[in-house]
């Protein structure tokens, strides 16, 4: 990969996670009425952590997109290379997961606690669950076929391995 191209994948996974952020720390707050936890109840900043941790492991996910698969984990853009670095040696779908637990610890945060909140947490989890089974996986076959077929008998979906998979 030449010194632009990795430049420019770079640029896309920033614009990506700068784009995340903005969306579920800015504009999903407001349009649902969110407001921060508080200054009484110090206990919701706790959720703060792992909402850190998760929302860097989605992060680090997409880096590993642009460095190692030579992509985006878009659909528009996909990587051209199997991305089985990092997290994704432990599981199949590391930055769904990484993601679930930062929104999770955000809305913890942010006292998301009404019935808007929940449903839309359930579509979110139920539309990202079909988009995989529905969509990546296919995708996946048929971009990388024998390759991925292996990755997907040594790494489970969702639940990650202890050791991380060596091929």
């Amino acid at each position: 990969m030449n010194t632009i191209s990795r430049w420019l994948a770079r640029v896309a996974w920033l614009a990506a996670g700068g784009a995340f952020f903005l969306f579920w720390y800015w504009v999903l707050p407001t349009r649902l009425d969110f407001e921060i936890a508080a200054i009484g109840e110090p206990y919701r900043w706790i959720a703060a952590l792992p909402s850190i941790l998760g929302f860097t492991v989605g992060l680090r996910c997409i880096s590993d997109f642009a460095t190692t698969g030579h992509g985006t984990p878009a659909p528009i853009a996909p990587p051209r290379r199997l991305v089985v670095v990092g997290f994704y040696r432990h599981v199949r779908n590391p930055m769904y997961s990484g993601f679930f637990v930062g929104w999770l610890g955000l809305w913890v945060v942010l006292g998301a606690t009404n019935r808007v909140a929940i449903a839309v947490a359930c579509l979110v989890t139920v539309g990202a669950f079909l988009f995989v089974i529905e969509y990546e996986e296919p995708t996946l076959r048929k971009l990388f076929g024998a390759e991925y077929e292996e990755y997907c008998r040594a790494v489970p979906r969702w639940m990650p391995r202890f050791r991380p998979w060596t091929k």
